[in-house]
């Protein structure tokens, strides 16, 4: 076992201190990450930002009769920016409520975490520590932690294949817990030597300018925050917001050189708001106008690899529509078909999008010439909790990919009995644009009925579900009806 999942282990077992008070994975994530960012502070010899009533030596020297309400009140005051300067801490405690209740049980918290070892670990321990705690809550809540959550594995395997640069801009329209973008931070800082190998500007850039997201869940935000902050990355370009709003068509987020991200699925709170969604303005679900946004906000010639539901690749009206423009002003080179099981939320069948947005604003004739689908899919075991998705899964797409992120790398069609085929535009016109193709039989685990657990039932049933109602949405609103949103999430849940 590594130091950085010996302290997840041991963080995560404190869990149980609380979980008698029937308090969330993620409420005790969140809690850790008030307690975590004081003892890093401390740690780190970084407490200048931090008033002193409320540091680490504070807080652990304070009695049980008042260790509670000094550490409610640092909660408090550390998110009033009357009270601190720092735009990331306020950031990171706006609004923040401790869910502990008993006084000892946060002394134990305390002291269990000034216990720990950090600097045994490698040298990102508390970065990497974080990101476990992340994954081990994803891995424990079975409903919803696909929302905010992507696999490692399938990150890593997206990054590489995309080869993010530095002095690139690199966006993630709906950032989670920020594991794409640290994920493309990692690969630069190991390209260049932690960046020592670029100029003083090149660096500012990499440090202050590179890294640009949005997330709308402000709890989501915080652990995402965090997350940045415990990795070194300047969060000023990561915005709490609605991507569908006019927020996610300002500048800043516009010509974005690489795109990589797991948009939400499933219903919205009602159509896009901003107004430059010209395809998708009216479609009431999550997947087709973050599609659209992410087709426009690449600057000409910029790259993308985006996760999207299967129905994304066969919806009539405006997902056709979508289809059509995205395989017109983008070069769809790849889809990736993926096992299912792998997201722990959502039971609907995902891929993986990548594309190129052409050279000029309006190609005169389809950028996209011939699409590569690689069917991970079919014949896969059963992945879950007991059986993760792991790098040499992942093999032989990466060597049928190639090194080119453009998808321009030499490549073999295996025919109908290998994964790995090519389909001209031509072909695909006469599918009616459909790009839900396959050809091998689906063997597969869950094919077999071979999901592993009732609760793993119950979400691949809350995800179809989900999935289906988007599309309800979706098809009332391309009949120009109203959609009444509440009754589609009543009827989810």
């Amino acid at each position: 076992m590594n130091p950085a999942s010996d302290l997840v282990n041991k963080l995560w077992r404190l869990c149980a201190l609380l979980r008698k008070d029937g308090i969330t994975y993620q409420q005790y994530v969140t809690e850790l990450t008030y307690l975590l960012f004081l003892k890093m502070a401390s740690e780190q010899k970084d407490e200048s930002r931090i008033p002193e009533g409320y540091r680490w030596g504070a807080i652990k020297a304070a009695n049980e009769a008042e260790v509670l309400q000094r550490y409610r009140q640092a909660l408090v005051d550390l998110g009033d920016p009357s009270k601190v300067d720092d735009r990331s801490i306020v950031a990171i405690f706006q609004n923040a409520t401790t869910i502990v209740r008993e006084p000892a049980n946060l002394r134990k918290l305390i002291d269990a975490i000034d216990g720990l070892h950090w600097f045994t670990a490698e040298r990102d321990a508390f970065g990497d520590a974080y990101e476990g705690l992340l994954q081990k809550m994803a891995e424990e809540t079975k409903r919803g932690a696909g929302q905010y959550f992507t696999p490692r594995v399938l990150i890593e395997v997206m990054v590489a294949l995309m080869k993010p640069q530095p002095g690139e801009v690199i966006q993630d329209p709906a950032a989670g817990t920020g594991g794409f973008l640290i994920a493309a931070d990692h690969h630069m800082r190991d390209a260049t030597d932690d960046y020592f190998e670029l100029s003083p500007a090149q660096q500012k850039f990499q440090l202050g300018h590179a890294i640009r997201g949005i997330e709308n869940v402000p709890d989501t935000f915080r652990l995402l925050l965090m997350n940045l902050h415990l990795h070194k990355i300047d969060p000023d370009h990561l915005d709490l917001g609605d991507t569908l709003s006019p927020k996610g068509s300002e500048g800043r987020f516009k010509n974005a050189d690489l795109i990589l991200t797991n948009p939400p699925f499933g219903p919205a709170g009602g159509p896009p708001t901003r107004n430059d969604l010209t395809i998708t303005e009216r479609v009431s679900s999550y997947q087709l106008p973050f599609v659209e946004h992410v087709v426009r906000a690449l600057r000409l010639g910029g790259r993308a690899a985006v996760v999207v539901p299967d129905n994304v690749l066969f919806d009539e009206g405006r997902g056709k529509a979508l289809r059509q423009r995205l395989m017109s002003w983008c070069d769809l080179h790849t889809i990736l078909r993926l096992p299912t099981g792998i997201f722990y939320a959502q039971g609907v069948k995902t891929n993986v999008l990548f594309f190129t947005r052409a050279d000029e604003e309006a190609p005169l004739k389809d950028a996209t010439e011939a699409v590569w689908i690689y069917d991970m899919r079919s014949g896969a075991p059963a992945y879950g909790k007991t059986n993760a998705l792991k790098p040499a899964d992942f093999a032989d797409f990466v060597a049928a990919f190639g090194d080119d992120p453009l998808g321009k790398a030499s490549r073999t069609d295996t025919g109908e009995q290998g994964r790995f085929r090519r389909f001209t535009r031509e072909e695909i016109a006469a599918r009616g644009d459909n790009l839900d193709i396959s050809w091998l039989k689906d063997t597969s685990a869950e094919a077999e009925d071979g999901l592993e657990t009732p609760e793993d039932i119950a979400a691949a049933i809350e995800g179809h579900l989900m999935a289906a109602l988007g599309e309800i949405g979706a098809l009332v609103a391309e009949l120009g009806g109203e959609v009444d949103e509440a009754v589609l999430v009543e009827a989810a849940e």
